[in-house]
């Protein structure tokens, strides 16, 4: 009890610090636009140094608002984000919408806009396009074949995953994310037995959310480690495997899927156990989205693929000290990577790019709190456990969900949108049909 009390208070400081930062951006935020309203702004034309943030998920997007909103009037930098989605993908929602029907799956895809929106002109530019490579001094784009110079750099580029959803889309377009959610709802709907490889967070998640719809169907979860959730306390993963137990969702531990024979509808684990499937999902493979810094500095990325860092978050290489990197494709000690960690590195990336523009050393420096790995874990379409640990004293809430779009609106909000408006698929429509 003593343990929990004390982990509760260690909680209230890191917060209360977490706080004091976001307190003090916004106050400079509001000081930056009360210049350009009184004093106006550099022209836009006369931006020509550029900070340029290459993917604008949690940690790109929020690197480029608060750069983008700290620069000062007079500043002749512009942050240029270069991001090749139509819209912020809520990552965490993916695995509920590729089960339940119903029109939900248009919430994962959020406006981009108004969250690193700034009043000074020029401050902040889109250039929707891949970063294909990138050299000392550009950015070199995938489709429109031009390049983008850069004084400063921020790689923000995150995992990818081969097999798509439902970890990630794997499209940059809403509508065509859109359908391939509704085509995963439509396979799980019409499948008899269904076989999840990988006890993560979306493993869990899409089988108890498929066994808790479709309480008939057989759900089989397949994971290589010892305990669902491996990465996390103990309690978490007694909660998890609890929650599995509870909806008769076949749990195989300790093996692995070797063959996948689609055409047969067979799955083959390294046990010998050969599984008759309709419907096979992989939420194993993310691997760090590194390869576009491969030519210019190959010693920065790591054996497993992230990119190597200072704790001030530059490039371990000496020779590219401008060049920044945060979130899931950065080499820290995250032990869970999420979007709180992710924000956290941006915090200190952008913040040591404008003591860099201002003249000054980088001094801020990044180092994993325990709170960042705090997880809210979906056990089925009704219910949820939160769970956070210091690694000696574990915390879990137990909660019931109400909504099946679980925090969808929330993030609309937090990102500057009304839920759930967006008139793209509007104006997608629209021009299918001329």
């Amino acid at each position: 009890m003593l343990s929990k009390a004390v982990l509760y208070l260690k909680l209230v400081v890191i917060i209360a610090r977490v706080l004091g930062g976001e307190i003090r951006r916004t106050l400079r935020f509001r000081r930056v636009r009360k210049q350009v309203k009184k004093h106006g702004s550099t022209p836009s034309a006369a931006r020509t140094h550029n900070i340029v943030v290459i993917g604008a998920s949690f940690a790109g997007h929020y690197a480029a608002r608060i750069l983008a909103r700290s620069l000062p009037a007079d500043s002749k930098y512009r942050v240029v984000v270069i991001e090749p989605n139509s819209h912020f993908q809520f990552t965490w929602v993916l695995p509920r919408f590729c089960v339940i029907p119903g029109g939900h799956e248009h919430k994962a895809f959020i406006p981009y806009g108004k969250y690193a929106d700034t009043e000074a002109d020029g401050a902040l530019h889109w250039i929707k396009d891949s970063a294909a490579r990138i050299t000392e001094s550009r950015v070199v784009l995938q489709d429109a074949g031009d390049s983008v110079p850069y004084e400063y750099l921020v790689i923000a580029t995150g995992a990818a995953v081969q097999s798509g959803l439902p970890s990630r889309v794997n499209n940059t377009e809403k509508e065509e994310g859109v359908k391939l959610l509704q085509a995963v709802q439509q396979r799980i709907a019409t499948a008899d037995t269904v076989v999840v490889v990988g006890g993560g967070a979306a493993g869990v998640e899409v089988a108890t959310d498929a066994k808790s719809l479709y309480p008939g169907k057989h759900i089989i979860l397949v994971h290589s480690r010892a305990a669902v959730m491996h990465r996390f306390g103990k309690d978490l993963q007694t909660a998890a495997m609890e929650g599995l137990k509870r909806l008769e969702v076949e749990v195989i531990l300790e093996d692995r899927v070797i063959e996948e024979d689609d055409a047969n509808g067979t799955v083959t684990l390294k046990s010998g156990r050969k599984i008759e499937c309709n419907y096979f999902i992989n939420c194993t493979g993310q691997k760090p989205n590194s390869s576009i810094l491969s030519t210019l500095s190959p010693s920065s990325i790591s054996s497993s693929g992230y990119i190597k860092v200072k704790p001030t978050l530059q490039l371990v290489d000496e020779e590219y000290q401008n060049i920044y990197s945060c979130g899931d494709v950065t080499d820290t000690d995250v032990p869970t990577p999420n979007a709180r960690s992710a924000m956290q590195q941006s915090v200190v990336a952008a913040e040591n790019i404008l003591l860099a523009i201002d003249g000054k050393a980088p001094k801020h420096e990044y180092r994993h709190t325990w709170p960042e790995s705090l997880i809210k874990l979906t056990l089925g379409l009704d219910r949820s456990v939160t769970h956070l640990s210091d690694g000696k004293s574990d915390i879990l809430w137990r909660s019931k969900e109400t909504d099946d779009a679980l925090m969808a609106a929330q993030c609309w909000k937090s990102l500057g949108q009304v839920p759930f408006e967006d008139d793209y698929m509007q104006n997608q429509k629209a021009e299918n049909e001329v």
